[in-house]
């Protein structure tokens, strides 16, 4: 009986430090209440875990110098994260013209973030090979042996099917159509692959390090050379049953309007999107105009420019308004490089929000600019490995496999 209570009391123990673990693994930088909070254990006993995980080299202690102590005065709180050698994750985003890849400790801590253009035809192959070399440039840059990487998380700007992991029709990366990108990356790489489009990769970066942060319901806005939404429902991303919810770009507006890519007529993506509006203004600042420079020029008051972006943003405040009816979320954070012209597009979104919404809605929710630019996919990428404890190898796991 008592050998029974003890294996009893020693397998309770190993739980919670493996909740401990994927707590921490979720938070990045934490507080030993905040992890009391998160598992639902006394302070006590995540007290006396975070001692054997510090002296076993899993946990790594550091002062939190940016605490301003109150007026009875006292020391600065000491913070908890997963030491370096519990593992590292790689994120890697590719977009139209270029591919990024980061390195970052299961602390959360990015070492290293480089990025590379892509020539204007390029196809899957190329840029996967591309994406492989400067995975390893980056993994020297910071320092880190590639065995200690638990995964790597990718991002597209198109549909992944959930079932297959092949990327659907994109006119934005038209060499990936049919590609099962996640395999043929792992292939390269020798690494666990997992990969979501790039509006999903911004949710669930602002959601963990940005505007989102502490919602456990929001909306996020890609508004690039297409439109995309990432929904995070219960503080979980959401998905959908074949992985294309929230393709907000091809909610109709105009069903007299232009012909889209999808083919119904007026989807919001050819009414406002980088594209379209670049498109529209081409006539008028010439053929070689950019979304780069429209956004400058938004910024610096051209007037045509500032009418084409509010008109923008009162398109896509009606279509969020249909999303903020049927979601209810507390928060919508909008991103992208759209989203750099600030005040000239939000404005007129969040009025048009407002007008359209119920109100109870309406009164719910804040739009919000997302604070993470044009880092938020890459930071998704990582967070997909970082908070996937299921495909990826847990720290404690991978630790005793590498001391082995």
């Amino acid at each position: 009986m008592g050998q029974e209570g003890s294996g009893s009391l020693e397998s309770l123990r190993e739980r919670n430090r493996r909740r401990v673990l994927s707590a921490l693994r979720v938070a990045g930088i934490t507080s030993r209440a905040e992890l009391a909070r998160r598992t639902g254990l006394s302070r006590t006993t995540v007290s006396s875990l975070i001692g054997d995980l510090v002296r076993e080299g899993l946990v790594a202690e550091r002062v939190d110098h940016s605490s301003v102590p109150g007026a009875q005065g006292g020391r600065p709180p000491v913070l908890v994260s997963l030491d370096r050698r519990a593992g590292a994750a790689v994120g890697v985003d590719f977009g139209k013209t270029h591919v990024t890849v980061a390195i970052a400790d299961l602390g959360h801590t990015v070492l290293a973030e480089m990025r590379r253009e892509l020539p204007g035809d390029h196809r899957a192959d190329a840029d996967l090979e591309i994406a492989s070399q400067l995975v390893d440039t980056a993994l020297e840059e910071a320092g880190v042996d590639r065995s200690l990487v638990l995964g790597v998380g990718m991002g597209l700007p198109g549909p992944i099917h959930a079932d297959t992991g092949t990327v659907g029709s994109t006119s934005i990366l038209p060499g990936w159509v049919g590609v099962t990108a996640a395999r043929a990356m792992s292939d390269r790489l020798g690494l666990p692959v997992r990969v979501d489009n790039d509006a999903n990769l911004g949710a669930l970066a602002e959601h963990v390090w940005g505007a989102g942060a502490g919602v456990d319901d929001m909306i996020y806005l890609k508004l690039a050379t297409g439109i995309g939404a990432g929904l995070v429902l219960n503080g979980r991303l959401y998905l959908g049953v074949g992985g294309t919810a929230g393709e907000i770009g091809h909610t109709i507006i105009d069903e007299h309007g232009p012909v889209c890519r999808c083919a119904n007529r007026g989807c919001l993506e050819t009414l406002a999107s980088g594209a379209a509006t670049v498109e529209l203004l081409r006539p008028t600042l010439g053929d070689d105009l950019t979304l780069n420079q429209l956004v400058e020029l938004t910024l610096e008051g051209h007037p045509a420019c500032c009418r084409v972006v509010a008109d923008a943003g009162r398109h896509i405040g009606r279509a969020v308004a249909n999303l903020v009816n049927l979601l209810n979320p507390s928060r919508v954070v909008v991103g992208g490089e759209l989203a750099a012209c600030g005040a000239v597009l939000l404005d007129p979104l969040r009025q048009e929000c407002k007008r359209h919404a119920i109100s109870s809605a309406g009164d719910d929710v804040e739009i919000a600019h997302g604070p993470l630019g044009d880092r938020a996919q890459v930071l998704g990428a990582l967070a997909l490995v970082l908070q996937d404890a299921e495909t990826f190898a847990t720290p404690v796991d991978h630790l005793a496999e590498a001391q082995a």
